[in-house]
């Protein structure tokens, strides 16, 4: 289970860690979806100011799934941000759907986040699990 966790640790910081970086360097394939939802949601600020930010976010999230510690912080922003990402399902149907049940390339990007929720949820199980195993 020890392997398990790393493997999921070091899974969720690289993906979210060279994601974010993409989006700080201006280099993200996912910026005309992120775009698009923050012209329908977000008109607050300038989008390259909120990409940025966006990008270091993703890059604070991974580097905190590395923390053992931290995996609290890191599981509760890793939500906030799978909420987020989620959106575009719901709210840009025709930049992610091409039919009823067939994703578009960005839909299928959006519905594999069920694989780093579970990889999320695995390491917050386990710590619970450490954390009872200490109490008791």
């Amino acid at each position: 289970m020890k392997f398990t966790v790393l493997f999921c640790r070091i899974a969720l910081f690289v993906i979210y860690f060279w994601f974010g970086l993409l989006k700080v360097l201006g280099q993200s394939p996912a910026s005309p979806l992120v775009q698009a939802l923050f012209d329908k949601t977000i008109p607050l600020m300038s989008f390259g100011l909120f990409f940025t930010l966006f990008g270091l976010f993703e890059m604070l999230i991974g580097i905190l799934f590395l923390i053992p510690k931290a995996e609290k912080i890191a599981v509760t922003l890793f939500f906030i941000h799978i909420f987020a990402t989620t959106l575009p399902l719901f709210v840009l149907r025709g930049m992610t759907f091409t039919a009823f049940f067939v994703p578009t390339l960005e839909g299928q990007y959006i519905v594999k986040n069920l694989a780093l929720i579970a990889c999320a949820l695995t390491v917050l199980q386990f710590r619970n699990d450490k954390a009872f195993l200490a109490r008791s």
